[in-house]
């Protein structure tokens, strides 16, 4: 208890640390509590990085689906191609089978 009372005493007689302890909470309460503290700052700017990375994504894929519309313009064989592996169309004498691996498996 005499250790106690004399850290107090310390403490009591040391005049600038009140103002060492509201720094130290200032510091807290911007650096980490805050809502527009840094570690929002980094989160945020993490997320900024995956944002961009979906915007390059789906750059490329609209690129590529701008090319395949072109080539859709100028060749009709390119829509029968698409026509006949994603809805299955046919011409008239043609005959389709589609075939799924795996369906026998499960029956048994």
């Amino acid at each position: 208890m005499k250790k106690l009372i004399a850290v107090w005493v310390l403490l009591k007689s040391f005049k600038p640390l009140k103002y060492i302890i509201v720094i130290v909470l200032a510091i807290l309460l911007i650096g980490f509590l805050d809502e527009n503290s840094i570690w929002s700052h980094l989160r945020n700017k993490e997320h900024m990085g995956e944002l961009k990375s979906e915007i390059e994504q789906l750059n490329q894929e609209h690129a590529r689906n701008q090319e395949q519309i072109k080539l859709l313009d100028k060749d009709p064989k390119a829509i029968e191609k698409i026509a006949r592996e994603r809805y299955f169309m046919k011409a008239d004498d043609e005959d389709i089978y589609v075939l799924k691996e795996g369906e026998d498996e499960a029956a048994e």
